[in-house]
């Protein structure tokens, strides 16, 4: 296989790491083929808006991890005051209780104490580690192996990175350092995140987790003078970038050495974090395992494109290439949302019979018929996709299932009470 002059053969895989912003997300995560999760706890991390785990949670969330052979990683990305140190403190020491394999931090506090009680670090893109003295002093300093980079990197400095490393302390050494990088989902306007925007405009800071995202809004100028003409500061968007999506040359970033792709979304959907999460998987299993093959390359194109297509279907602003490619010019401003798929209220699983393989629905909303694409979400079942092949209302079969009517269908895999069913629809 041909390969790239500046970048290093690969050796080993990367980490495929999805987003779980609640049960149901982390069971789709693990489902999909994530080798890690990553999430946060009310009080301690970058995403204070989304749902969020309790701390009483943790022990589960690493059970739940670790039964499926996945890592559990916490992330305490925020920054701390004096008056937080009693929070932290408590937080730190559960997420040690529980048995979470690393945390993710920036705030030297937050650093020093999950050290101090045996955990592995990560360093958060907020420290905005963009090149090879950064990550040698902290792996002198306080030991830290893995670092997610900066978010302007480009492909050429993870193998820069990686090589210099070497170079500073000792090839051994910089064995153990792994790279992590965001693969897919939002990007920021700000540098690494480090916004100011929200706490200037509303009060709540972007580096406390509050960000209200004043960049995803359509602006407009107005004259204060005379007549006080309005007009639009451009068509769309301004300030909001497209989502990143490295799908198209994920091989570049394994090329480059990137040990870990990171899919961003703790506030998406379990829709998302699936088609995310197997998506990458997918694409990185095939390239590794598979590249040996005869037509790798065309057999290659065509998976990731049908995984492209998947992708396409949730919620997203368009896709970008982000830093990787050098400066994104274009990029900065989108027209809101592009998904191809609606994702439409159905009803809920009143009863799972297995013998049969079918549940008992009742119709909340809308209607399905034979053939439509329907998903089951739930904090055990995680995200289930499948087409409507059969379904019976008062023991007879029936076509379509309508608002109001409880019918039994066919589904391929368990199904709890109270699981969430949607029909999705193309936009």
């Amino acid at each position: 296989m041909e390969r790239n002059a500046r970048f290093p053969s690969p050796v080993r895989r990367p980490e495929i790491m999805a987003p779980a912003g609640d049960f149901v997300c982390l069971s789709a995560a693990l489902q999909s083929g994530a080798d890690a999760a990553y999430f946060g706890i009310k009080g301690s991390n970058m995403r204070a808006g989304a749902r969020n785990f309790d701390v009483s949670d943790l022990p589960r969330i690493a059970d739940e991890c670790h039964k499926r052979g996945a890592k559990a990683y916490l992330a305490l990305n925020n920054i701390y005051f004096d008056s937080e140190a009693a929070t932290l403190d408590l937080h730190v020491r559960a997420a040690r209780d529980a048995g979470v394999d690393a945390v993710i931090a920036w705030d030297f506090a937050a650093i020093e104490r999950a050290l101090g009680a045996g955990l592995e670090v990560f360093l958060s893109t907020q420290a905005g580690v963009a090149n090879s003295d950064g990550v040698c002093a902290y792996f002198r300093r306080f030991g830290i192996r893995r670092f997610v980079l900066a978010r302007e990197c480009a492909l050429e400095d993870i193998a820069s990175i990686k090589r210099l490393a070497a170079e500073k302390i000792g090839a051994e050494n910089a064995a153990k350092i792994e790279i992590e990088v965001f693969a897919h989902g939002a990007m920021c306007v700000s540098i690494s995140g480090r916004c100011f925007m929200s706490q200037y405009a509303y009060g709540k800071s972007a580096n406390r987790g509050e960000c209200l995202q004043p960049c995803r809004r359509e602006y407009s100028v107005r004259e204060k003078r005379e007549n006080g003409a309005e007009f639009a500061v451009c068509e769309g968007f301004v300030m909001s970038p497209k989502d990143l999506c490295t799908l198209p040359f994920i091989e570049k970033l394994f090329e480059a050495g990137a040990d870990a792709l990171k899919i961003e979304g703790r506030n998406r959907n379990a829709q998302y974090v699936s088609a995310a999460a197997g998506a990458y998987r997918a694409a990185r299993d095939f390239w590794f395992e598979r590249r040996g093959e005869s037509g790798f390359s065309e057999k290659f194109a065509e998976l990731k494109k049908s995984q492209l297509e998947r992708l396409s279907q949730n919620f997203n602003r368009g896709f970008s290439d982000g830093f990787y490619m050098g400066r994104p010019a274009g990029d900065w401003t989108s027209s809101g949302n592009r998904a191809t798929v609606k994702k439409l209220i159905l009803g809920r699983v009143r009863n799972y019979f297995p013998r049969a393989g079918a549940a008992e629905i009742t119709v909340d909303d809308n209607s399905a018929k034979i053939g439509d694409t329907l998903c089951v979400e739930g904090n055990a079942t995680g995200y289930v996709e499948f087409e409507l092949e059969s379904a019976q209302i008062g023991g007879a079969d029936a076509g379509e299932v309508r608002k109001g009517q409880t019918a039994s269908i066919k589904v391929p895999s368990k199904m709890r009470p109270n699981d969430r069913i949607y029909l999705l629809s193309k936009s």
